[in-house]
């Protein structure tokens, strides 16, 4: 997908690095960062960022110790994936997004929950993943509530796609799992199609997977459910 829209929230040179690029992974929509936002970018993005590199990084060393590592792709405003780190302290989260105001958000809520357990790269998921990350290091990835695309001329730009589901099903390790969620129905489907064409994973639940207690339900999630709309989960592991 070419990049015709810039994020204003983003510096010139990063915008226009990003806009140069043939990126699949998200749209660059405007945005305005907020006071706080900035605020908390500029103090806490030095000390949980991590630059994007064309070389692989050793996660232990990024987070200073030795535990389950699992990547959250498109985090948004951050508000669940500080939810799932403030539940799960033995496990480390690096979330990755290129939104400049959802980058701010979610150092705001690292700061305020003194969440150890959370570092951000703030760049391209698909690179991220392919450069960045090892094969095989991986406990777990999460793909909340990704842009669906709807109209079916654009299905191509859909994130879950046959070739980022190998790359990313690479950096599991063993028995690691792909969890992805959507409230809406034609995507669910077709994420449960692609999953279940990857030979390296297995679905572990018969079809759609009841949603894990450790994903939270957002207010616009609770809001859906309680109008009647659905939410579909589809969580595969790397096989053994």
């Amino acid at each position: 997908m070419s990049v015709g829209i810039h994020d204003r929230s983003l510096p010139q040179g990063e915008a226009q690095r990003f806009s140069r690029r043939s990126i699949r992974s998200f749209v660059l929509r405007q945005g305005r960062i907020s006071d706080a936002q900035q605020r908390y970018l500029d103090t806490m993005l030095p000390r949980i960022g991590v630059p994007y590199r064309e070389a692989p990084v050793d996660l232990d060393a990024v987070f200073g110790r030795c535990a389950p590592k699992i990547v959250e792709i498109g985090f948004g405003m951050g508000e669940t994936t500080a939810r799932i780190a403030a539940a799960h302290p033995e496990n480390d989260y690096l979330g990755i997004e290129v939104h400049t105001p959802g980058v701010g958000a979610l150092c705001k809520l690292v700061a305020e929950q003194s969440l150890g357990n959370v570092r951000i790269v703030q760049h391209d998921a698909v690179e991220v993943l392919r450069d960045m990350i090892p094969d095989g290091v991986l406990a777990g990835v999460h793909v909340f509530f990704p842009d669906p695309w709807r109209k079916k001329r654009h299905h191509k730009r859909r994130i879950i796609q046959p070739d980022f589901v190998a790359l990313i099903a690479a950096k599991l390790a063993p028995g690691g799992y792909l969890h992805c969620a959507t409230d809406w129905e034609d995507y669910a489907h077709w994420m449960l199609e692609v999953l279940t064409a990857e030979p390296a994973l297995e679905n572990s639940a018969n079809g759609f997977a009841p949603r894990p207690d450790y994903r939270p339900l957002t207010k616009f999630e609770q809001r859906g459910l309680r109008l009647g709309h659905g939410v579909w989960d589809v969580v595969f592991r790397r096989r053994a």
